[in-house]
């Protein structure tokens, strides 16, 4: 039993904004040299590739249980569209690709895909967020063809939960999935798991046992109103200072530095592997600090998650449009970035896609 006698005292984390200062540009014109900066002086340079709209799970949070009506396959960029904008994004100072989906891994041939991005720049940090269902045979031939690490999605310890969320009996499966991962070096192997209340509000301190058992870290997600059916609900969000709470009353904390990182990080006190992160978008929105860019799986580029808009650039790509011109419409669609989402306000209007339609 852990005591409360001189322990450490778990504080808030300072957040340190990436910016840089702008040259100067008439008002309204996005800069045309330097990084990805928007009018508040953030520097984009993450990217978040959806590579499919479809899911082989069925997330009560997400999606309807029979699904959505998934994208024809002319609509979805092919992995040669991909790999041609990543390249105008990384000559735009991109640094950091993250493949997202709906779930990534139905995607035929992924590994090809991970080939032609590590091809265009072999030090672009290249991960993949998953829901770890098929990784126990995609884990080696995904690390081969350059993919740096996973984040696995997983929202239950408790097997009979997990198929309530998922609508799946996949536990087992994704379990040998993050073993899987382990085997192949995608590590830091990051675990989210989104907490809502009257579900699985309960389970941070086990999840927190797993992180020290396994040494990966995992980070709890505050429950966002993106899901397919509209549900959301504040009174479900589980506060993050909470589940810190609780986890530190049983496995003491210590803060650690988050720089260019949504989530809140902490180390356990006692130095036992892995940790623990927060990622309070509803609490604690980290809007000035957003470094992150999505580009969807039919080439729509939104600059927020809760954006109302998109640019296209799959049109323009197809129509044979110069690098210059897709660059300026990037630039732009970034320099108009607007400060911050609404989720704390009176006047929030919920984007008219959910999360799987736009990339996690």
């Amino acid at each position: 039993m852990t005591t409360n006698e001189n322990r450490p005292i778990a504080l808030p984390l300072m957040r340190k904004p990436s910016r840089v200062e702008p040259a100067f540009v008439p008002p309204g014109s996005a800069p045309a040299s330097g990084p990805l900066v928007d009018s508040f002086g953030r520097v984009a340079d993450d990217l978040r590739v959806s590579v499919t709209d479809r899911c082989n799970f069925r997330c009560t949070y997400c999606m309807p249980a029979e699904g959505l009506d998934w994208l024809p396959k002319e609509q979805i960029l092919t992995f040669e569209e991909i790999e041609a904008l990543v390249r105008v994004f990384v000559g735009l100072g991109v640094r950091s690709i993250k493949i997202t989906g709906g779930e990534p891994t139905v995607r035929t041939d992924l590994p090809q895909l991970v080939a032609k991005l590590r091809a265009v720049d072999p030090a672009l940090e290249i991960s993949m967020t998953t829901n770890g269902y098929l990784l126990d045979r995609l884990a080696g031939p995904l690390a081969e063809a350059g993919l740096d690490r996973v984040t696995v999605s997983c929202d239950s310890l408790q097997r009979h939960r997990f198929a309530e969320m998922t609508r799946r009996d996949g536990f087992d499966r994704v379990m040998a999935g993050m073993e899987a991962a382990h085997r192949a070096g995608l590590t830091p192997i990051k675990i989210n798991c989104v907490v809502i209340a009257g579900m699985n509000e309960d389970e941070p301190v086990e999840f927190a046992g797993f992180a020290r058992r396994t040494g990966h870290i995992v980070r709890f997600i505050e429950y966002m109103p993106l899901d397919a059916e509209q549900s959301w609900e504040r009174a479900k969000v589980v506060p993050s200072e909470r589940i810190v709470e609780a986890i530190d009353a049983v496995y003491p904390l210590v803060p650690e530095g988050n720089e260019g990182e949504p989530a809140s990080g902490y180390r356990f006190a006692d130095g036992a592997p892995g940790g623990v992160g927060m990622i309070s978008s509803v609490t604690e929105p980290f809007c000035d600090t957003c470094n992150r860019l999505r580009l969807t799986a039919e080439g729509q580029f939104r600059v927020c998650l809760f954006a109302l808009d998109a640019t296209d650039l799959r049109g323009p790509l197809r129509a044979g449009a110069p690098t210059e011109e897709l660059e300026m419409r990037i630039r732009a669609a970034v320099w108009a970035k607007w400060s911050g989402h609404r989720i704390n306000h009176a006047d929030f209007v919920r984007p008219d896609k959910s999360m799987s339609m736009i990339g996690g």
